[in-house]
């Protein structure tokens, strides 16, 4: 059974143990397996240099903007003295050093304090390595669980595609695919009924399209949202909860035409639609339905005020100040096309959505979604 890939034996082992896994079992061991998986080693990289790159990694600008709105955020809560932004899965850190830039120099840095969740302690040291001019202003956690409840803002970038999925598939019903192994050792999947979680998901967001497909329509679901935007709540006195991810609605994500559902894997850049090579050396994705994060979050007391494309909330949100007050950032000639990939549609200016929560008593509007807002198609 040994292989040149350890990590693809101890699931095989599992498998021969126990039986067949879910899907989602395997993407949380081929993506989090501690020392081995993909986001669990300590080669861990994102970036230009690795498999894929996100938003902070294009340009710096991406970083300044959110500071900008964690500054429109503290005004609209009465700046309170002590402001928490908590940013789960940080990356390398691009995001936290790109913000608080933006910030040492406005009036709510004296009362910001930025928080980061991370379970890795090689990503730990990168980040702090990248971040050490604000080392008096970070902290970190392995776990959500181990910080208080907050007053200010929760942050996410590119975080829920990582969650691991169910995957389903229509055939003689609607069936969830599993991963077992065949004679020869080779991960193999195999299709069980669904459960009662699954058929529950679907029939929550009155989505009937896998039910009413021919054989072979496939797609994701993300119960793990759930679990998620749920602990967030908790933790969130008084605030907001910032999602920067891709995705979709749920009338978008279930349709007809995404007959093959989303899940992709990075590997060297390159697109790779197999999950079952590179274990522990490729990322494993799938889109976000956002519906879901909105319902769960509103069960949470988290009411959604903004959700839009990345591309129109930027513009709306002010980018053109940010470049004025910040002309460092457009110093170069390569940075005009950057920034378009911030925002135009062949960018990640369509494709990359921004959702925000907000949990308290007031009536808010936030000017990033002054543009267009389209929480109504959630």
């Amino acid at each position: 059974m040994c292989s040149d890939n350890p990590l693809k034996d101890h699931i095989t082992l599992k498998i021969k143990t126990d039986g067949p896994i879910s899907f989602e079992e395997f993407m949380e061991d081929a993506l989090y397996f501690p020392g081995m998986g993909y986001y669990a080693k300590d080669s861990t990289m994102i970036g230009r240099a690795a498999d894929f790159y996100t938003s902070p990694h294009l340009h710096p600008l991406f970083g300044a903007m959110i500071g900008k709105q964690i500054e429109e955020m503290w005004e609209l809560l009465d700046r309170p003295a002590i402001f928490k932004v908590v940013e789960v899965g940080a990356g390398m850190g691009y995001l936290a050093k790109d913000s608080m830039d933006y910030l040492k120099k406005r009036a709510v840095f004296d009362s910001l304090r930025y928080v980061i969740i991370e379970r890795n302690p090689a990503v730990v040291a990168q980040q702090l390595a990248l971040i050490k001019e604000y080392e008096g202003k970070v902290s970190w956690h392995n776990r959500l669980a181990d910080i208080n409840p907050i007053t200010g803002c929760f942050l996410s970038n590119e975080l829920l595609d990582a969650f691991p999925v169910r995957i389903v598939e229509m055939g003689n019903g609607l069936n969830e695919v599993c991963v077992s192994v065949n004679e020869n050792d080779e991960l193999v999947e195999v299709l069980k009924p669904c459960g009662s979680g699954i058929l529950s998901y679907f029939e929550e967001f009155s989505i009937d399209t896998p039910f009413s497909m021919e054989m072979g329509y496939r797609t994701e679901v993300n119960l793990e949202i759930k679990k998620w935007i749920r602990d967030i709540g908790k933790k969130l006195f008084r605030g907001f909860v910032l999602t920067l991810d891709y995705g979709y609605p749920a009338e978008d994500y279930y349709s007809r035409e995404r007959n093959r559902g989303t899940l992709l894997c990075y590997h060297k850049h390159q697109v790779i639609e197999d999950p079952y090579i590179n274990i522990g050396e490729q990322d494993i994705t799938a889109h976000v339905n956002f519906s879901s994060l909105k319902k769960w979050g509103e069960e949470a007391g988290l009411k959604t005020i903004g959700f839009a494309p990345q591309g129109s909330y930027l513009i709306s949100l002010g980018m053109d100040e940010v470049i004025t007050d910040m002309p460092e950032l457009t110093s170069d000639v390569t940075d005009t096309s950057k920034i378009k990939g911030l925002i135009l549609p062949e960018g990640m200016g369509e494709s990359h959505k921004v959702m925000i929560q907000y949990k308290g008593e007031k009536d808010l509007k936030l000017r990033g979604f002054e543009f267009r807002n389209r929480v109504k198609y959630l």
